[in-house]
């Protein structure tokens, strides 16, 4: 697969990124399996991941301002 930013091969890595899932809420996934762009940075979270990513936020707790949760693959 290929960079859609500079076209540049990526390259699966095991991140941590942050998410926006309310107001004042962030909740920080670890361990989180990405294909990231070793020229630009770019990253892109493929489609299985992210279904599990989507379940997880949505279970995000709103009345905590910061949460860490592992993305056990």
């Amino acid at each position: 697969m290929t960079c859609h930013t500079c076209g540049a091969a990526l390259h699966t890595i095991v991140t941590d990124l942050p998410f926006k899932v309310g107001d004042s809420t962030i909740v920080i996934l670890k361990g989180l399996p990405v294909l990231q762009c070793a020229c630009c940075g770019e990253y892109v979270i493929e489609d299985p991941v992210m279904q599990r990513v989507d379940g997880m936020l949505s279970q995000a707790r709103g009345d905590i301002e910061l949460q860490v949760l592992r993305y056990a693959a």
